[in-house]
């Protein structure tokens, strides 16, 4: 007896072997997440206590051990001065990460509060709001960065105010559109329907539904202001030498390429990496799992 096979039937071992490939994704994509978290609690942890535990203070030079080595006395090496590479470093994962979470908090909270004011209430503001957009978002962030710190001066304020400004329109844009989504739910209705004037509409059960992919971008925008923190340094339009900062470090181990003091360079210029790195994953990891859940 003759049997008909369903060509849109999927065999079971495809079926078995499509759950376990999704399975291992999943494993895959929340160890990937996890490990970018820990990267990044080491960091702050560095931040932390890192300075209170340097053999040396960021800007003691000794003239008799000028561009020593990695050794058991200077782990990382010293520069020029005489200056201990793994105590910079230590000291500047303090003023990196402020610099990253500070310009990422400033952006969060202006951007959202625009954004949600000028997807709620529309009209000519929110023409305005977003025509200025547009014109931020025409410029790479870190070319309006450096435009802005070049206005605005080299001093660590300053920085983080020229790379906020930069990284403002994204959180416009993004909360805007969720608010524009979210203002037309039922749950908006009711609220005005019982009597709550706008304002406490938007900002009480509009604003904080509207903010999930601008927490993402958070995550995001700590990576790159980081990267455009020690890319204005070592262009010389941040932050300055002396100071222990990864970007500066980098620029001064520049110098160095060629006559061969690689340590100079290297090891800040990894935490730059690997700090940049963590907070790509887990931004990537999260926006995973929002499209996962929108599913």
């Amino acid at each position: 007896m003759e049997t008909t096979l369903n060509p849109r039937a999927e065999p079971k071992t495809g079926r078995r072997r499509s759950i376990w490939f999704r399975g291992l994704s999943e494993v895959g994509r929340w160890r990937l997440l996890s490990f970018g978290i820990a990267l990044i609690l080491i960091y702050v942890v560095i931040a932390l206590v890192g300075p209170e535990l340097a053999p040396y203070g960021p800007n003691a030079t000794n003239a008799k051990a000028t561009l020593q080595p990695p050794s058991s006395d200077f782990w990382f090496g010293t520069d020029k001065f005489g200056r201990d590479i793994f105590s910079r470093v230590l000291y500047a994962t303090r003023l990196d990460l402020g610099i990253a979470f500070s310009v990422a908090l400033s952006a969060f909270l202006i951007g959202a509060t625009i954004g949600g004011l000028s997807g709620y209430f529309g009209g000519g503001v929110d023409d305005v709001v977003m025509r200025v957009v547009d014109v931020l978002l025409a410029f790479p962030a870190f070319i309006l960065a450096m435009a802005l710190t070049g206005i605005l001066g080299d001093t660590v304020p300053n920085v983080i105010a020229a790379i906020s400004i930069a990284y403002i329109p994204y959180f416009v844009r993004l909360t805007r559109g969720e608010m524009l989504r979210v203002r037309t739910r039922q749950y908006a209705d009711a609220a005005v329907g019982v009597g709550n004037p706008r304002w406490r509409v938007m900002l009480v059960h509009l604003l904080p539904n509207s903010l999930t992919p601008a927490f993402i971008q958070v995550t995001l925008v700590l990576g790159w202001a980081i990267l455009d923190a020690a890319g204005l340094a070592f262009l010389g339009l941040g932050i300055t030498p002396p100071t222990a900062e990864w970007g500066v470090m980098v620029a001064e181990g520049a110098q160095r390429i060629i006559t061969g003091e690689w340590w100079t360079w290297l090891f800040p210029g990894v935490a730059i990496v690997i700090i940049a790195f963590a907070f790509s994953i887990v931004g990537d990891g999260l926006r995973d799992l929002l499209a996962r859940e929108e599913r």
